[in-house]
């Protein structure tokens, strides 16, 4: 059985944030189901209608997560007993709108989705709009990282590093985010002032991820 060392990788990957992704969420809640389910399609309606008027086409609002539950209220009784109280039926939108970054179209959509009477709850985020190349960067440079680190154990060892034999990595989905925070209160957003745009500079966005490699030992 060959000998062999095992060393895990750090890759470190930075990208200059270009994109936006602004999140909503929405909830629809009554009694009666047919009014609950109009209320939900008059609010997206409501939504989408506003995001068109600022040159958005219609299919660049994207559902994320739709869902529709009954809710209920625990409440106690004269006896000390709690029950389970129907309060509605609740239908739950997520959805997200993605552009090109630019503070003045940021401003402006963010002006127009808070006066628009759907009131979404709203968060942004920036991102890179292609992935592939923070992506690459990221595998290179776990690569690199790794076998540094395996020669230079085995020159402290006192042996020589030999051929690769195997890589182990995750290809799980990673989270690359700025960590810039972008927050407003609604009174805010809700005024005429906030078309008026401040120019940001988002921080720029960091991966990190790792991958195992196995070399022989000659």
């Amino acid at each position: 059985m060959p000998r062999t060392i095992t060393v895990k990788g750090i890759g470190k990957a930075f990208a200059k944030p270009d994109y936006v992704v602004l999140s909503m969420h929405l909830v629809s809640q009554n009694m009666d189901y047919e009014e609950t389910m109009h209320s939900a399609s008059l609010r997206i309606q409501h939504l989408t209608e506003t995001l068109v008027s600022l040159g958005f086409d219609k299919a660049d609002l994207k559902t994320t997560n739709f869902n529709i539950e009954t809710d209920y209220n625990s409440e106690k009784d004269c006896n000390g007993n709690y029950h389970r109280v129907f309060n509605g039926y609740k239908v739950i939108q997520d959805l997200k709108l993605a552009f090109d970054f630019d503070t003045n179209r940021l401003a402006t959509a963010l002006s127009a989705i808070s006066g628009c009477i759907s009131n979404p709850e709203l968060s942004i985020r920036f991102t890179v709009k292609d992935a592939t190349a923070i992506n690459e960067e990221m595998l290179r440079s776990a690569t690199v990282n790794a076998k540094r680190k395996a020669e230079i154990l085995c020159e402290a060892s006192g042996v020589e590093l030999g051929q690769l034999m195997a890589i182990d990595y995750n290809w799980g989905e990673l989270d690359i985010y700025s960590h810039t925070r972008y927050d407003m209160a609604d009174e805010c957003m809700a005024a005429p002032m906030m078309e008026r745009s401040i120019e940001i500079e988002p921080d720029d966005i960091e991966t990190t991820d790792t991958a195992t490699f196995v070399w022989e030992i000659k």
